[in-house]
């Protein structure tokens, strides 16, 4: 199963700061029923697509949303920043290799 987006990228601000882009609440429980057998500690191990950088990660839950964390070396290949708006490709699966 796969889910196609748009979304802002929003900046959250931690002890670092961190960019994620927000899947929908209709999206984010489609994907958590989906998914369940692959969820460990609430957070949901995908394989995204962004432009032409594919990368995996683990989707956080937040507020009955799922945020996709961008790494930096996604943002740079991609020239991306906070408020851009950007279609993200997401699959469901095991986490295996870093962005490339």
């Amino acid at each position: 199963m796969e889910w196609v987006f748009d979304s802002e990228i929003i900046e959250w601000r931690g002890p670092a700061p961190y960019y994620f882009v927000a899947m929908s609440e209709s999206d984010s429980a489609e994907l958590k029923e989906a998914a369940r057998s692959l969820i460990y500690w609430g957070q949901v191990p995908v394989r995204v697509v962004i432009g032409e950088t594919e990368f995996t990660t683990a989707l956080f839950p937040r507020e009955g949303r799922y945020l996709v964390p961008l790494k930096d070396a996604v943002r740079q290949a991609e020239d991306l920043d906070e408020g851009d708006v950007v279609t993200v490709t997401l699959t469901p699966g095991r986490r295996s290799d870093p962005a490339r």
